[in-house]
């Protein structure tokens, strides 16, 4: 069983206690924590430590010479390892990965959130589908012209 597989088996554990469902993932933490169901090992400690370092790098924003505000540090998979690189001091190699591995991320969202939406629309909902648009087009125009939701 992977980890993942774990902590879902937790997450089942606590739906099971007839624990708060829905719940914050800190209402799991907590609860799993209290139960003496999890606990962290070395390898875990890296691993969170290595997750929030990175959460840091990915919210660290500069303002560019034409006053956009964007993300100053870009991680890039180059082999088997992700390596982080200021926007500021980068090679061109390095953003160019950067931007496509991001942009895939993106991609993978947009069609689990589809197949989330059909899955929905075809088992669950009697009504009316929901309808989700994938063209980002017109939002980023709007984006753009609204400088306070670019910058959030």
């Amino acid at each position: 069983m992977t980890y993942n597989e774990q902590l879902q088996r937790l997450v089942n554990k606590y739906i099971e206690a007839g624990e708060i469902w829905p719940a914050t993932s800190h209402e799991l933490a907590a609860w799993a924590l209290n139960n003496k169901l999890w606990a962290p090992q070395k390898s875990e400690v890296l691993n969170i430590c290595a997750e929030q370092l990175a959460r840091a790098m990915r919210e660290e924003y500069i303002v560019d010479p034409q006053g956009r505000k964007v993300r100053s540090k870009h991680a890039a998979r180059i082999k088997q390892a992700v390596l982080w690189d200021d926007i500021r001091t980068a090679s061109r190699e390095h953003m160019q990965i950067a931007f496509q591995q991001r942009r895939q991320q993106i991609v993978g969202d947009c069609h689990q959130l589809k197949l989330d939406v059909d899955s929905y629309n075809e088992n669950k909902s009697a009504g009316i589908p929901i309808q989700m648009v994938f063209d980002f087009t017109f939002d980023l125009i709007e984006m753009e012209k609204k400088p306070e939701l670019a910058k959030a």
